[in-house]
């Protein structure tokens, strides 16, 4: 019993490491620092904004992530400093991930900025092995629910934005890290961390003087996993409300609402279900929250409000 749960157990997260391992969300558009540090600084203003995805409600052990991500200009207008805070919860894994990001931006004219951006930090993962049910609850290898891990890494990206257009690409984990574990049966590799890339893009048309149309996309690319790609098209209504449906390949289609409160603060829900019957059939569907708040000071004469991105 006690080799077949090390192995079972190893090939689950051997099979995890190898796919998609980053946290996938809804309001991707609103989360872009986490993926791409030369976000950091672009809404001219100290930015906060928290996320929190419960994914696959009803689903013993489904994917709960949280993030909080903070980032500013700082000293001139070409300079912007950030940090991402991650935790990660799957199953009797958990993932804490902490980043700090730096940004140079190249202006142009007509209000078109390009930035580069750098991201270091680190990943704790541990694994809660005692929260997984045994036949033999003495078995020695169940009982100690200390394994865990620091593993550093560091990515990099480029944003070019304007008022109402954005594209970007990132790197934000270069190093393949292995994931181990030691037990009576020997050290266990449960994986390695696969390196992520990024493309992010998104524009705002005006329909009328109280209407406009976001469409926005993200898409992933990793060894060992299909391409996935996320489309949201969302209206906005007076730079007030905004309403829209997302679709990501091979997984969930979803919707997505929120409000402006005020110029600095923001609130956005969204709920996705999957359309595949691997997963539609086990789950109640995926809710988000979106949270952000900005503190808004004038940095040049750039800044502008509302901003869409």
């Amino acid at each position: 019993m006690k080799k077949t749960v090390i192995i079972v157990f190893s090939l689950i997260f051997s099979y995890v490491a190898n796919a998609q391992q980053d946290a996938m969300y809804t309001h991707y558009m609103y989360n872009t620092l986490s993926v791409n540090p030369a976000y950091a600084g672009s809404r001219g203003a100290l930015s906060i904004t928290g996320l929190h995805r419960s994914q696959w409600i009803g689903f013993e052990g489904s994917p709960i992530t949280q993030t909080l991500t903070v980032h500013t200009p700082v000293l001139t207008k070409n300079i912007g400093l950030g940090m991402s805070l991650i935790n990660d919860k799957i199953g009797p894994t958990n993932t804490t991930s902490l980043y700090f990001d730096f940004s140079y931006r190249i202006n142009f004219k007509e209000k078109s900025h390009l930035a580069f951006g750098l991201k270091g930090g680190m990943n704790l993962r541990s694994q809660g092995i005692t929260n997984l049910d045994a036949v033999d609850s003495n078995d020695p290898d169940l009982i100690s629910d200390t394994r865990s891990q620091f593993l550093p890494n560091f990515g990099f990206g480029m944003y070019y934005f304007t008022d109402k257009f954005y594209v970007g690409v990132s790197i934000p984990k270069l190093l393949e890290n292995n994931f181990v574990t030691n037990s009576t049966v020997g050290t266990i590799n449960l994986g390695s961390e696969e390196r992520h890339y990024y493309l992010i893009a998104g524009t705002v048309f005006d329909i009328n003087d109280g209407i406009k149309f976001k469409p926005t996309s993200f898409v992933k690319i990793t060894n060992g996993a299909p391409v996935e790609g996320d489309i949201t098209a969302s209206f906005i209504f007076n730079d007030k409300f905004w309403l829209g449906a997302m679709f990501r390949t091979g997984d969930a289609v979803g919707l997505l609402a929120g409000i402006n409160i005020s110029e600095q603060f923001s609130i956005g829900y969204s709920f996705d279900w999957s359309y595949t019957n691997s997963t539609a059939q086990y789950n109640f569907g995926s809710h988000e929250v979106m949270l952000r708040y900005d503190f808004v000071y004038k940095v040049s004469e750039n800044v502008f409000s509302p901003r869409y991105f």
